[in-house]
């Protein structure tokens, strides 16, 4: 698969957690870019899983799981992939799909557009939940759009928190001495991420990241971004790798030979 456009060496920062980089780097590197990973997130198992153990045992009629982190925690917990106690299985995206589907059970519910809650909940499957049992696999704290929504449906709600986001340590002294020489674009995938990479970059390094392109995955962290004062956001249509090299393309938009 030919690269969408030529980055002509430009340097592009991959916050993504470590393990989750590579797809990214490599569609970056083959559009002659430089991939420069600075992951700004960490994932790691909660301090206590017992709760979310016993929650993941019981019936439900559904199961929402919100990331692929979400999945590979939950099977640290439960082994049993098939996820036979569900009715069914919702993902947030692809990604969540895919890692559902190797662990041995396809999801019913999948966004067909727009990989997030929002187009989840259009989908008229989850129009009437009066009655429905639902337990939402995700790390600590998150969003609450989802479940309040579902509980404004008729449902019954329960958090399965199955990892923690940690903040990386990282000394940017030496990514900021050659940032303007390097750095020609910055993604995030999540709030998290980007407020991370804020403070893990310092005072010292705010004015360089602000006046650095941005690329981001959903409206709501680009308009966080605008108010921190980044200068200019790009919103990828979905967080797959593929539509943020795209994002990026749309910065820097000649194409490739």
């Amino acid at each position: 698969m030919s690269a969408p456009c030529d980055l002509g060496g430009r340097g592009v920062l991959v916050t993504r957690p470590a393990a989750q980089a590579d797809g990214l780097c490599r569609l970056i590197e083959a559009a002659n870019g430089c991939a420069i990973r600075v992951p700004s997130i960490e994932i790691a198992p909660v301090a206590d899983p017992r709760e979310a153990a016993a929650l993941l045992a019981q019936s439900w009629d559904m199961l929402y799981f919100v990331s692929p982190n979400a999945v590979e925690q939950a099977l640290a917990l439960v082994p049993d992939g098939s996820w036979s106690g569900a009715a069914k299985v919702a993902a947030v995206g692809r990604a969540t799909a895919q890692a559902l589907t190797d662990a041995g059970r396809a999801p019913e519910l999948v966004p067909e557009q727009r990989f997030d809650s929002e187009t989840l909940l259009a989908m008229p499957e989850l129009a009437d939940m009066r009655g429905r049992r639902v337990l939402i696999v995700r790390g600590e704290g998150g969003r609450a759009l989802f479940a309040d929504t579902l509980r404004a449906r008729g449902a019954e709600v329960r958090f399965a928190e199955v990892y923690r986001r940690l903040r990386p340590a990282f000394d940017p002294a030496p990514l900021l001495s050659r940032w303007i020489e390097t750095v020609a674009a910055v993604t995030a995938t999540s709030d998290e991420i980007m407020l991370n990479l804020m403070e893990m970059l310092g005072p010292a390094g705010r004015a360089s990241l602000l006046a650095t392109p941005l690329v981001v995955v959903a409206e709501r962290t680009a308009e966080k971004a605008r108010r921190l004062g980044f200068v200019q956001v790009e919103v990828a249509e979905r967080a797959e790798d593929a539509a943020i090299m795209r994002a990026l393309c749309a910065l820097n938009p000649a194409p490739a030979d």
